[in-house]
């Protein structure tokens, strides 16, 4: 089976009931969702007008058995070093937050699941598509 993290596209499209992504979500044993991902949704969630409801279901996302929740550190920090500058050297910039997302995937071998085409950019990222 498969290891992923999940952008936070990923995470929308499951709440939209896509149904390619929730299949490849039941196939997958390990489901991470890092820090950034976490703060783009609840940002999300704040320019909404159901934010009561939507932490809500997220809670209860966040509690299934094999969604993982993954902290960035000094590790992940080195990674995105690497990344930016892999990324600037190529004159391939990217939005920050999706380096960082990028950086843990790396970190911990995840592939890294998302709707955003600018990720193959990243020498070394797998990604599952």
């Amino acid at each position: 089976m498969k290891n992923i993290l999940i952008d936070t596209n990923i995470y929308s499209a499951f709440k939209r009931n896509d149904r390619e992504t929730i299949e490849i979500l039941k196939s997958v044993e390990f489901i991470g969702i890092s820090t950034t991902v976490l703060g783009e949704i609840y940002s999300g969630f704040k320019l909404g007008n159901k934010e009561k409801l939507n932490r809500y279901e997220l809670e209860l996302f966040l509690d299934t058995p094999r969604v993982h929740f993954l902290n960035l550190d000094e590790t992940t920090a080195e990674i995105y070093a690497a990344i930016f500058k892999q990324l600037k050297t190529k004159g391939k910039p990217i939005p920050t937050n999706d380096i960082w997302i990028a950086a843990i995937a790396m970190q911990y071998g995840l592939a890294l699941l998302t709707l955003d085409k600018h990720f193959r950019n990243i020498d070394g990222l797998l990604q599952l598509i």
